[in-house]
């Protein structure tokens, strides 16, 4: 797998999707050195952080819009080009070998693209790059890397977006070309100067608990002088322990020694910023500097993570598996600053112990007919589980044992059913003693059914981009544990290189089995919002599709004549979606039938409605834009992707390649936020996602399934409420305190609003509390709700909404009615990725609020909670008994217009959301 260059905190472009690859160093060498193995117990104990504001090696006076690299970086960027010609630097520099010429060049690039690298070459060597010649150079960068990767290259981590910045965001990046170059020609010239680095155990740990391991560098031809170093980097979707060396009796400790006893080493810290170290903003990361002797070709150095000898436990690993965890190593050579990917050695992580279990089956079977039951056993962070994994019942709607399965200490088990009787069937999934119970989504047992709902993802990232794991893992995710019928890996084109392409390409060739499961070959076009926003491609077929990537089409109208020129529009499919705004103005109706309404991202109805408003006729889908590997089973990891993410729902008659595609191509779809909800509305008995003729009359009827009680059914007209449907029966003690966020953007043409955070206390009088529960339990690691021991009628809380409603369920002793709740609202900061570009995050000042019960208006009191012109809500309503499934219907004949649409949103009890793509009536469709 290419893994790539870390994002280097500095100048950050406004506009860019992701921090610019700039160099700052803050460092101050500590002042206890740590020398060979002899020494490692007396040195290393003693390594500490250096104090803040130390020495930087940058110049931070640099006026804005500029960006100066550091002489001794300049001088050895030129001394690695103009080896080979004939020409070199005064100065000492690090020596590696000549440059090969003639039939000693590499055959990795044809003829044109060989005289063109050299011409890059020397162009770089006579004259660093500017601002007028970056588009020139990078364009032939760009080819390189891609010819690199094609033939088993190693490409840095960062390497295609810093491509991307020039060509696709019109930024200038001189330097970026300039050390690429440099690196790449060493690579070209001298592939055994960087050594090898080999990490040990591999593993498989267990997540969520601490481990400990070591990653082996073996110095290559260059040698490592004074003054470079070992960067130790973090991933930033990894949460595992944070790097320290101050206590090495502590945990999650880190030791490095050499075979070189004359080598030494220093601490210092480096602030990145990217996948490698602060996503959006640079944070520090631990740097081991050489100190002393040169490291020589042969020397090893280890670097031990989560050193035990000290006493400590270990480095706790993330609490997520993957078949690919991160630990990044980069390497400085000679104390430049330049730093050198080393190929990732990734080590393994597994699930624990069963805490939970899920099944999942068909949403839609004829009577008689034999269906697969798959039942995924989970640990405590929903991880496959390992180890003794019982045998399961299944059970009926009544309690009654349909089935017996023998696991064979398998979490993943098969078994399969068929039901004589029409009707919805509840299923129950049980151990054998009774340890632990789950539930299977609803089963809709029909006559002749002519479709069959199919659940797919069309929005999910591996170790490709800035997200974990490998493309093999991640569909093998998807089959195999989320259980999907479809699927797509739609990797960032700014992150990816033609070999990763191939990679995609064979994985959807691999795992593609008609009737089974289909997969689609895909990506993310990844532009900035004022260029058209973030988009999936998806392809019907693999074979001889290419990408139109954004580092060349770096506008939304290129993108459509780029994929119009190389395919027939009936074989792509291209989704908009909102955290990374597309732009709702434009869209190419043969090409653009779907808008993804929501993700772990948030909840994104806004932006939906927004392309209808403008007249685009488009159905809705959900994805999670996971970036652990998990589609289609997205667990919140982050404070961006913050919420379970969502799923696409098609109506097709078979599970096919064709048949799919052509449901979403034809706007049979909708959309839920992870919740396999069955969903069926028409209006004058027309399918959702079409159009009907034109009638002043209009029947609309719906059928909703839920997977939890069914707390409303919102149907829209255009782009108003038509009528909404409250199931709730609002009997009994028992209040829900929701809190809602809105999350369109400030400004029109901006990224939306990011995650509200609501969080502090609250205390109840004039009723007495006996619990305080969250309604939608996936996201324990930003949500939470403790009782005051000391005063079990105060609880503090903490939950965040971008779009959508959080809600505490109350319980209490006796009556409500004169329930009086005052909310203590802590200040607190919006967060989320693709932040606006043109409002900033803000700081939402703290506030005292009182709800009572008896101000309720029927059965709900809504409390406006404004803040910077958005209507946030927090509302107490009653809780009583809802219906796991309602039917309704409506007839419309006010005011009718040519081209009237009607779609609906479903809201379950646990916050579980679900949109029907509209129905239009009259009217034409865009052409």
């Amino acid at each position: 797998m290419s893994v790539r260059y870390p994002v280097i905190a500095g100048e950050n472009q406004s506009g860019l999707p992701f921090p610019a690859k700039r160099r700052h160093f803050q460092a101050a060498a500590a002042t206890v050195q740590c020398r060979g193995d002899d020494d490692r117990q007396d040195a290393c104990a003693k390594l500490t952080w250096p104090r803040a504001g130390g020495a930087n090696k940058t110049n931070n006076n640099r006026p804005a819009g500029r960006t100066v690299m550091p002489m001794t970086r300049v001088l050895l960027l030129i001394s690695i080009i103009l080896l080979g010609t004939g020409c070199a630097p005064e100065t000492p520099q690090t020596p590696v070998a000549p440059a090969p010429t003639g039939a000693d060049l590499r055959d990795y690039l044809n003829e044109d693209l060989r005289a063109r690298v050299e011409a890059l070459k020397v162009a770089v060597a006579t004259s660093p790059t500017t601002r007028e010649n970056s588009g020139e150079r990078g364009r032939v960068l760009y080819d390189w890397i891609n010819a690199w990767a094609l033939s088993g290259g190693y490409v840095p981590v960062n390497a295609t977006q810093a491509v991307s910045r020039i060509g696709g965001y019109g930024v200038p990046a001189p330097a970026d070309v300039d050390e690429l170059v440099a690196e790449l020609r060493l690579h070209d010239e001298q592939p055994d100067a960087l050594g090898t680095l080999v990490v040990a155990p591999g593993g498989p740990f267990i997540a969520g608990q601490p481990a400990t391991f070591t990653q082996t560098y073996t110095v290559g031809s260059a040698p490592v002088q004074p003054g470079g170093g070992f960067l130790i980097a973090k991933h930033f979707n990894a949460n595992h322990g944070e790097y320290q060396v101050r206590d090495p009796g502590g945990d999650n400790y880190v030791a490095i020694t050499s075979s070189n006893p004359g080598v030494g080493f220093s601490v210092a810290d480096f602030a990145v910023a990217g996948m490698h170290g602060g996503f959006r903003g640079a944070q520090g990361q631990l740097v081991f500097r050489v100190s002393g002797a040169a490291l020589q070709s042969g020397d090893t150095v280890t670097i031990t993570y989560g050193d035990q000898s000290g006493g400590g436990a270990g480095l706790w690993m993330p609490d997520f598996n993957s078949d690919q965890m991160p630990f990044p190593v980069y390497l400085d050579l000679d104390g430049s600053d330049l730093w050198l990917s080393l190929p990732i050695a990734p080590v393994t992580v597994v699930g624990s112990t069963v805490a939970n279990v899920t099944g999942f089956s068909p949403s839609i079977v004829a009577p008689g007919e034999s269906f697969e039951l798959a039942i995924r056993a989970a640990d405590q962070y929903g991880n496959r589980a390992q180890g003794d994994i019982p045998d399961w019942q299944i059970l009926d709607n009544q309690g009654n044992q349909l089935a017996e399965v023998s696991t064979n200490d398998s979490a993943v088990a098969l078994t399969r059913l068929q039901f004589s009787q029409p009707g919805v069937y509840r299923l129950q999934v049980r151990a054998v003693d009774g340890s632990i119970s789950g539930e299977v989504n609803p089963v809709l047992v029909k006559a002749e059914p002519v479709n069959r709902i199919f659940w797919g993802e069309t929005h999910g990232h591996s170790g490709f981009a800035e997200g974990i794991g490998s493309a093999d893992a991640y569909m093998a995710f998807a089959r195999d544990e989320s259980r999907l019928d479809f699927v797509t890996h739609s990797e960032h084109d700014v992150w990816m290189d033609d070999s990763e392409w191939e990679v995609l390409r064979r994985m959807v060739q691999k795992y593609s089995e008609e009737g089974r499961f289909i997969a689609y070959m895909g990506y993310e076009w990844t532009i900035t919002q004022s260029q058209g926003g973030h988009h999936n491609v998806l392809f019907r077929t693999p074979e001889g599709r290419q990408r139109v990537p954004s580092q060349l089409y770096p506008v939304l109208s290129r993108l459509y004549q780029g994929l119009r020129e190389q395919n027939d529009t009936r074989d792509v499919l291209v989704i908009p979606h909102a955290h990374q705004r597309g732009d709702y103005r434009l869209s190419d109706p043969e090409m653009e039938t779907l808008v993804e309404i929501m993700s772990a991202h948030g909840t994104f109805e806004w932006f939906a409605r927004m392309y209808l408003a403008n007249g685009h006729m488009v159905g809705f889908v959900a994805a999670s834009d996971d970036h652990i590997g998990k589609p289609g089973l997205s667990i919140p990891k982050s404070s961006s992707l913050a919420q379970r993410g969502g799923l696409s729902a098609v109506y097709a008659p078979t599970r096919t390649t064709d048949a799919i595609f052509d449901a979403m191509k034809s706007l049979n779809t909708y959309a839920t936020s992870g919740q396999r909800i069955i969903l069926d509305v028409t209006v004058n008995g027309t399918a959702m996602g079409q159009r009907a003729a034109y009638a002043e009359e209009r029947a609309i009827t719906g059928t909703v399934i839920g997977t939890a009680p069914i707390q409303s059914v919102t149907l829209f007209r255009n782009d108003r409420v038509l009528r909404q449907w409250n199931y709730n029966d609002a009997q009994g003690s028992d209040l829900a305190l929701g809190f809602f966020s809105e999350s369109y953007p400030y400004h029109p043409q901006d990224n939306p609003r990011g995650w509200r955070h609501w969080r502090g206390s609250v205390e109840v009088s004039g009723a007495t509390l006996r619990s305080v529960e969250l309604t939608d339990l996936h996201n324990l690691s930003l949500q939470n709700v403790a009782i005051d021991p000391a005063n079990p009628n105060r609880f503090s809380f903490s939950t965040l909404t971008r779009g959508d409603q959080s809600s505490l369920l109350l319980k209490f002793d006796g009556p409500s009615d004169a329930a009086r709740l005052d909310i203590t609202l802590e200040p607190a900061s919006e967060t989320g990725s693709g932040p606006p570009q043109l409002r900033d995050h803000q700081r939402i000042p703290g506030q005292q609020l009182s709800l009572l019960a008896a101000d309720m208006d029927g059965d709900s009191l809504v409390l406006p909670v404004p803040f910077d012109d958005y209507q946030d809500t927090i509302t107490l309503s009653r809780h009583g008994a809802m219906p796991m499934e309602v039917s309704f219907e409506l007839t419309d004949s006010q005011n009718p217009r040519q081209g009237d649409f009607y779609f609906v949103r479903v809201r379950q009890s646990d916050e579980g959301l679900a949109w029907s793509s509209p129905t239009w009536v009259g009217g034409s469709p865009p052409r």
